[in-house]
């Protein structure tokens, strides 16, 4: 089925849905370098035209990628709530962004939809926004999950503290669960990428992060963030797993390149839930349990595509998530490198992009802020970005040691911009560790932080 839109007596041509979602993105280098970027500013914005008089119907009837060739295709097909799209099914993508930005519209009745949209419907209402109108709609929507802490509450910010260590030496990952403690980091989740994705050590890790929490009465939650069968074989060894991870994409071929299917990540709930380990509403295992992160470009760098673009992609990703009724997910926006996200304009367009499509497909996001030393962006971009989306309610963001992870080799938030963003827009970290940071368990932490004692909390 082709799309067209004549202007000034000139009949202008799109393919498919497939083309014309891609012409109408934003400038992206990772679509530029699969070829399906538009050429000029001017074919774009002619894209954009045509695309906001495309119905929602017409994503029910064409698929992006071929059912029968993709198993993400398949969930987003045999999963849509049919009477949840009801309200708005009658819209084209261009009247479904005036009743987003509508009084009408809601934070309630936006999350009702979430069921029936589809993650192309999300990318391409995305695509016909500018920056205000993608703050002005997340902020609207709350999604809120509970595991031992409560995330995502109006006029709350949690943090992931991030204590990665290049030889994931448990001093030096202490240090940096210390530092963030104090500063009030660690509330969404205390969450280490491990160098060994090993049980061994994978478990290690947890039990040390267990360790510490139980110690001083932390209401957090703990991850390693490790391969998700590598984690289920940890949880058979016992290990104190309290969310499970794994980095996710929009397509079947992508997931495959990673070296998950949605069978594994069934499997992995089931274990996950069976250990009971969550504090609020988790007495028969709970919902919240998954941490997805993802990212513009990860199917283009996998030659997974399928001639989608990576914008379209990534909300693809997200209907992977919404499965999986997870606890938290959050976009890695800058990781993948300037091949996909060229500078700081094109990360900071991706990241509330990437927040709007994923609060509109009803999940918890967060962000990492983030870029890489060879991308033509900077700390102050990413200050740029952070003030916007805690504009725009982010659930959460990363805590770094100032802001630069030494494992990762990657520039980030630190527990300092956390505290910076709080302090702005009055906002609180979750309740549970409110509370804790001003109680007896905070109290003690604080006394105890004395030369030698990183040796006693670094032990199993």
């Amino acid at each position: 089925m082709g799309y067209s839109i004549t202007l000034r007596g000139v009949t202008h041509s799109f393919a498919d849905l497939r083309t014309l979602l891609a012409q109408a993105s934003p400038p992206r280098s990772g679509d530029e370098l699969a070829g399906l970027a538009a050429a000029t500013a001017e074919a774009r914005a002619l894209a954009q035209m045509a695309l906001a008089e495309v119905p929602l119907a017409a994503f029910q009837n064409e698929a992006v990628i071929p059912y029968e060739q993709d198993d993400v295709t398949r969930l987003i097909f045999d999963t849509q709530d049919q009477a949840a799209l009801a309200p708005v099914a009658a819209l084209t993508v261009g009247e479904f962004r005036d009743w987003l930005l509508s009084e009408e519209a809601t934070g309630d009745r936006i999350a009702a939809l979430a069921p029936g949209l589809m993650p192309e419907m999300a990318a391409a209402v995305s695509k016909l926004m500018r920056v205000q109108d993608l703050i002005a709609v997340a902020r609207k929507i709350f999604v809120v999950t509970r595991f031992r802490t409560t995330v995502g509450l109006p006029g709350r910010l949690s943090t992931r503290l991030q204590p990665n260590h290049p030889t994931d030496d448990p001093l030096g990952i202490a240090a940096s669960m210390l530092d963030g403690l104090l500063l009030g980091s660690g509330d969404a989740v205390i969450g280490i990428n491990p160098v060994a994705d090993n049980p061994g050590s994978v478990s290690t890790l947890l039990r040390m992060i267990d360790n510490v929490r139980q110690r001083y009465a932390i209401p957090t939650q703990s991850c390693v963030l490790a391969h998700v069968t590598t984690q289920m074989e940890a949880m058979r060894q016992g290990a104190p797993l309290d969310l499970l991870f794994q980095s996710i994409a929009g397509t079947e071929a992508a997931n495959a390149s990673f070296g998950v299917t949605l069978a594994t990540l069934d499997e992995g709930l089931v274990m996950a839930q069976e250990l009971k380990r969550g504090g609020i509403g988790h007495e028969t295992g709970g919902e919240n349990i998954f941490y997805f992160e993802t990212g513009q470009g990860s199917a283009l760098s996998a030659n997974a595509h399928h001639g989608v673009d990576q914008q379209t992609l990534e909300a693809r990703a997200y209907a992977v998530a919404r499965r999986y009724r997870p606890m938290l997910v959050n976009t890695v926006v800058g990781f993948i490198g300037p091949e996909y996200l060229f500078d700081g304009k094109q990360i900071i367009r991706a990241g509330l992009e990437d927040h709007f499509c994923g609060k509109l497909l009803g999940l918890p996001m967060g962000c990492d802020i983030c870029y890489t030393n060879h991308a033509e962006a900077d700390q102050d971009d990413m200050d740029t970005l952070l003030t916007l989306l805690g504009a725009a309610g982010v659930n959460y963001i990363m805590g770094v040691p100032g802001a630069d992870d030494i494992m990762l080799n990657y520039q980030s938030t630190s527990f300092h911009d956390a505290l910076y963003l709080r302090k702005l827009l009055g906002l609180k970290p979750s309740p549970e560790f409110e509370m804790w940071l001003a109680g007896e368990g905070f109290a003690r932490l604080s006394a105890a932080a004395q030369p030698g004692w990183l040796l006693g909390l670094s032990n199993v």
